[in-house]
């Protein structure tokens, strides 16, 4: 008697192309193969909207079903519009239905339990023989019933009758439409999707003597909406879009991240758009699904920036006695340009990711730090933070503490700050004080700087250790 082994299934959708084309008598379909033309456009909220032209075959007046079928799994089937661009008005949709309940081997197990299904088991000397068994359970893993043994896990090939009716192969709009019109339809659907974003990120590169940069912007595209857009015109929205409340995702495929391009001419126009700003491709491009596409924005040069090396105390230390608050604290670095046409830019910036370089000795780029920006008009000052200073550092004591009244002290502080370089640096001071203070006495001339701010220029040369003091009174 021969012995039988088990077969691994290779794959349950084996009969999936032959229903394909029995369903399709039953209830035609309109695929991504009858797009005319496609749009995308993305906010940067994780949302994006959707209009592509088809065309459908519409065989008689009345009631009819269609798959309008090649959407994102990430749909909001509330947002669906229609419209026919051949006959308007004379074609609408009466009901929808998002069939998103897709084709896996578990799945087509599931709908089996209960059911008998053929095993086809193949013995050593590769002859095969089917068996008929009854699917009992798919909770951990197949369940079956073959003749009078229960076999748990896989035993072999299991192949099965039909696809069931309710599962689709893709993500699938099913339509019952009113035609008043029968023949071709050029329509016009749109929709939105979550799991579509995009982000903005600049190169920023500057000079040996840290007072020119050049910016780089690219846009960067994230596609996990479950479906691709080919020859897509594609538009984003910078700003700050209001939604109400992300629905509840289903699941999501992982992105696969493509490498950063090299540098290009600006390729997108840019408008002002309600109260946003738009930036469109001037060229199609095919957005896959489960890819991070990045096109350049823009690129400037020469561009002025002024770095500034920056301490900044806190509102509290004038409301208590402290006595040594910090040594050795950190000074941080910044750089500041403005966004004028003048010096290069001029441009509304989306929100994102600034990545300064510069060039070491051996002229090769050194990554000095980032930060991020928000949505910057044209005429408005970027400010970024890239890192803290090595070789400057600071102490801060304070030197005396009063309560002139239970709502009014006066502070005392000394500031010693003390720069290791081999040339002379000037460090901005910005003491928060808060309430309603005056400056009694300092070593430096403070500067108000808003009603809640001091600001001191502390000039200290090379290799040395200058002290800032200064007296405040405060009342609160």
């Amino acid at each position: 008697m021969r012995s039988f082994r088990p077969v691994v299934v290779s794959s349950l959708l084996m009969a999936l192309a032959a229903h394909s084309g029995a369903r399709a008598a039953d209830l035609p379909d309109s695929t991504a193969a009858e797009r005319k033309s496609v749009s995308v456009t993305v906010y940067n909220v994780n949302l994006a909207l959707v209009r592509e032209t088809r065309t459908l075959s519409i065989d008689r007046t009345g009631a009819r079903s269609l798959r309008f079928m090649d959407v994102p799994a990430s749909i909001d089937p509330r947002t669906v519009h229609l419209e026919s661009l051949t006959a308007p008005g004379e074609l609408s949709v009466l009901e929808q239905n998002y069939e998103y309940d897709l084709i896996s081997p578990e799945k087509l197990l599931e709908k089996y339990v209960g059911r008998e299904v053929e095993i086809v088991e193949q013995a050593e000397d590769l002859t095969t023989r089917t068996v008929k068994a009854e699917l009992l359970s798919m909770n951990g893993g197949p369940v079956y019933r073959i003749d009078n043994r229960i076999v748990l896990g896989q035993s072999g090939k299991v192949t099965l009758p039909t696809l069931p009716a309710d599962l689709v192969a893709r993500p699938t709009l099913v339509w019952t439409l009113d035609a008043r019109k029968a023949g071709k339809h050029e329509v016009e659907a749109s929709y939105l999707t979550d799991n579509m974003n995009w982000s903005a990120d600049y190169v920023a590169v500057v000079d040996a003597d840290d007072r020119e940069t050049s910016l780089n912007g690219w846009v960067t595209i994230d596609n996990k909406s479950g479906a691709t857009f080919a020859d897509a015109t594609l538009k984003l929205v910078a700003g700050d879009v209001r939604r109400i409340q992300p629905r509840p995702q289903m699941d999501m495929l992982e992105a696969r991240v493509s490498g950063l391009a090299k540098a290009a001419a600006p390729q997108f126009a840019e408008e002002q758009f309600f109260e946003y700003h738009l930036y469109t491709l001037e060229r199609p491009t095919t957005i896959k699904d489960n890819q991070t596409k990045q096109l350049s924005l823009f690129q400037a040069s020469k561009i002025p920036v002024t770095k500034k090396l920056m301490l900044v105390g806190q509102p509290w230390f004038y409301r208590g006695q402290y006595g040594t608050l910090a040594q050795d604290e950190k000074v941080a670095v910044t750089l500041e340009l403005v966004n004028a046409q003048k010096d290069g830019l001029g441009i509304p910036l989306p929100r994102g990711t600034v990545r300064v370089y510069k060039k070491d000795r051996s002229g090769a780029q050194q990554f000095v730090g980032e930060d991020s920006i928000d949505h910057t008009p044209k005429d408005e000052t970027l400010r970024l933070k890239v890192g803290d200073a090595f070789d400057v550092v600071a102490d801060r004591t304070q030197a005396d503490y009063k309560v002139i009244s239970p709502r009014e002290s006066e502070s005392a502080y000394e500031i010693s700050i003390r720069n290791r370089k081999d040339e002379a640096v000037t460090v901005t001071v910005r003491e928060p004080v808060g309430g309603d203070w005056r400056i009694v006495s300092s070593s430096l001339p403070g500067k108000k700087l808003d009603a809640a701010t001091i600001e001191f220029a502390v000039p200290v040369p090379a290799n040395q250790e200058v002290k800032l003091t200064y007296r405040v009174r405060v009342r609160w």
